[in-house]
């Protein structure tokens, strides 16, 4: 509840800086009571400073209060209808008070400024150093945008580079293995197609020279002839 409360208050209450403010003035070292013209039982106080609201500390029906802060003790306490009592008034003191209703609807009291009658060197100077800290905040969070972007784009174009380094990887390598694969190819078909024509009976047409002369019938029979044995003389038999 109080973490919701510390951040709905911040906007709230630098839009009611704006509007009149009670300046309470005092020296460093002096005792300061701040009033608080709310007529509740229970309050929250804080104090807004340049960079943001402090909650400092919240009063109950009971004489306890709630530090939101160990260290406070010894600077804050309360009095009376909730009065903020301030001890030792030093420079981190300076800002402007509030006391804020803790059930809703939230009402805030008029802010009541504390500031020192005469401002001395050691305010001055704490105020320069207040702004060069607040410009040294503000550099340094420039710086760490801009580093966070160039990381990121550095871890974009690594990440680019990777990927662009395992893909061509890759096809390289899907290159090779189907090269190995259609010249593996190439070989069986080779070694089939041998092995095919080893098996195959192979033949070939001769051409023989034709006769030059052709051989006549008659030829043929007077050849024939003469390779006829004689025929076998066999006695004949005379009828009886």
């Amino acid at each position: 509840m109080y973490l919701c409360v510390f951040c709905s208050t911040d906007l709230l209450l630098w839009c009611q800086a704006a509007e009149t403010l009670t300046d309470h003035l005092t020296d460093l070292g002096q005792n300061v009571t701040i009033n608080c013209d709310l007529d509740v039982t229970e309050v929250i106080w804080l104090l807004l400073k340049l960079d943001s609201p402090v909650l400092i500390l919240r009063t109950f029906t009971s004489t306890h209060s709630f530090y939101f802060n160990k260290t406070f003790k010894q600077k804050y306490s309360v009095q009376n209808k909730h009065n903020l009592f301030i001890n030792n008034v030093t420079i981190d003191d300076l800002g402007v008070y509030y006391c804020m209703k803790i059930d809703p609807p939230q009402k805030y009291s008029s802010g009541t400024r504390l500031k020192i009658i005469e401002p001395t060197a050691e305010i001055q100077n704490h105020t320069a150093v207040k702004e060069i800290e607040q410009k040294q905040t503000h550099w340094q969070i420039i710086i760490l945008i801009i580093s966070a972007l160039l990381n990121a784009l550095l871890i974009i174009l690594i990440t680019g580079l990777l990927k662009v380094f395992v893909c061509g990887s890759k096809r390289t390598r899907d290159n090779l293995t189907q090269s190995q694969d259609t010249n593996l190819q190439q070989l069986q078909v080779m070694d089939l197609e041998q092995q095919q024509a080893a098996s195959q009976v192979q033949y070939a047409t001769v051409d023989f020279p034709m006769a030059c002369q052709r051989f006549h019938s008659s030829q043929v029979n007077s050849t024939y002839d003469i390779l006829q044995f004689p025929k076998s003389r066999t006695p004949k038999h005379n009828p009886i």
